[in-house]
């Protein structure tokens, strides 16, 4: 994989602020920026494209000088652009909302898609980060989740910022088998076995990575609740969340598991997902 964040720019003020977290995540790797527009008709790649493509271009100059910056202008879809461009990419980053192509991703499904399927994990910036806030690692303990944790504590030691590992889980999630309306599952469960279960999987999620990385502050977080919900939450105190791109004992057919997918749609800050290698 070559040493190089790319990102997808159509001139929306959504994609210009992606620029802006792309060439800092370049900065920080001391990677070269590709900047990437896609066209589906040649009547769209008119003269204003090539000044919003040197907008932007200005724009990751004045964010990080000395960048490398080149640039990609490519006929066909967004997906298949971009995740063509994902194969020789370390990190893609797009906005949350644009005008065409590249706008409107998380209108459809071509955010999922891409997430699913590209080549690097994939960066859509939303949402307002907390500048001062920790990164945040949802964990599930799927292979993907394991591969998501290794990328947040490369990416906390890079931002120099502590690392929130968070686990949610609640009984209804449990394949215990629950034995009628007479038998509530808080009472035909062990709770307390159930805790330490999870508690085990949130520190084993970790543990393969937090003695590499001894520079980053780690806080192991377990909760019992709504997982979306507590998740979502947890995103407003944080500059960045990641999570693998599938979740543990989801649905096959499902391109993302449904944490991901809601994180993508309406955390509180931007989010990373992390394809695993099952």
């Amino acid at each position: 994989m070559n040493d190089t964040v790319i990102v997808g720019v159509d001139g929306s003020p959504s994609s210009l602020a992606a620029v802006d977290v792309a060439a800092d995540e370049a900065r920080l790797r001391g990677a070269g920026l590709r900047i990437v527009h896609a066209f589906s008709r040649p009547t769209d790649l008119d003269p204003m494209i090539h000044g919003v493509l040197a907008q932007a271009e200005q724009r990751a100059h004045d964010r990080a000088p000395g960048l490398e910056i080149a640039r990609t202008v490519a006929p066909g879809e967004t997906l298949t652009v971009l995740s063509s461009e994902s194969r020789h990419a370390t990190l893609a980053v797009v906005g949350e909302r644009g005008r065409s192509g590249f706008g409107n991703l998380l209108l459809g499904s071509t955010v999922v898609q891409l997430a699913a399927h590209g080549h690097c994990p994939l960066l859509v910036v939303r949402g307002r980060p907390a500048p001062r806030g920790p990164l945040l690692l949802a964990v599930d303990g799927s292979p993907a989740g394991n591969a998501a944790a290794g990328f947040a504590f490369a990416e906390a030691a890079l931002r120099g910022v502590p690392l929130v590992a968070m686990h949610v889980w609640n009984t209804w999630s449990e394949p215990t088998p629950y034995e009628g309306p007479a038998d509530p599952l808080n009472v035909v469960v062990d709770l307390d076995r159930l805790r330490e279960r999870h508690q085990r999987l949130l520190e084993e999620a970790v543990a393969p990575w937090r003695d590499g990385r001894p520079e980053v502050s780690v806080e192991l977080r377990l909760e019992r609740a709504r997982v979306r919900h507590a998740l979502l939450d947890a995103t407003r105190d944080a500059q960045l969340v990641v999570t693998g791109a599938r979740g543990h004992g989801g649905f096959t057919g499902m391109l993302l598991g449904s944490v991901s997918q809601a994180l993508l749609y309406h955390a509180g800050c931007p989010v990373t997902v992390v394809r695993g290698t099952e």
